[in-house]
């Protein structure tokens, strides 16, 4: 069955369809929140998240072929709300008291890697562009309905990014 078979079905209100295209995204959509996250249990939050609300507004998508970056969207908002969330709960838990909250884990950091620290090098819409492109797969016409930019604003802004990003790893 095709994808775009399996998203009108979904669209009807078939679970089965909706599963089988989850299964199809959910490594995409698990790399993309990770790489925005840096964590592994917020990254699948995120994408639980993203899950229950694209189930339940499945019907809305207008046009099959704007699945890929309609989900993506999805999921931004969903790693834009755990951020928020992370922001407000460092500002309310005391930096004395914080040692000893057990839900504020230090030890649980994420040590980052080459790639990470060159990717934290660029502006935070040079990162959304490289994520979307390289860890989501999205083509420049899908970034561009979530990011506002034209297609060749997109292809124009990672080709910058990406070489930006050699730059840092080569030096």
């Amino acid at each position: 069955m095709t994808n775009a078979e399996l998203i009108n079905l979904a669209r009807r209100g078939s679970k089965d369809a909706f599963c089988a295209l989850y299964g199809q995204y959910k490594d995409r959509l698990y790399r993309y929140a990770y790489y925005k996250l840096q964590s592994p249990e917020d990254a699948e939050d995120a994408v639980a998240d993203c899950v229950l609300c694209a189930y339940a507004q499945i019907t809305q998508l207008k046009k099959p072929a704007a699945f890929d970056a309609w989900i993506f969207s999805i999921l931004r908002s969903c790693c834009a709300s755990r951020i928020k969330r992370q922001i407000k709960l460092r500002s309310t838990v005391p930096l004395e008291n914080a040692a000893s909250d057990a839900s504020y884990d230090f030890s649980a950091q994420i040590e980052k890697t080459e790639l990470a620290e060159a990717l934290s090098k660029l502006t935070e819409e040079e990162q959304e562009i490289v994520l979307l492109s390289a860890v989501a797969g999205l083509k420049s016409k899908e970034i561009a309905l979530i990011t506002d930019y034209t297609a060749g604003a997109v292809r124009s802004k990672l080709s910058r990014s990406l070489a930006k990003l050699r730059k840092s790893l080569e030096g």
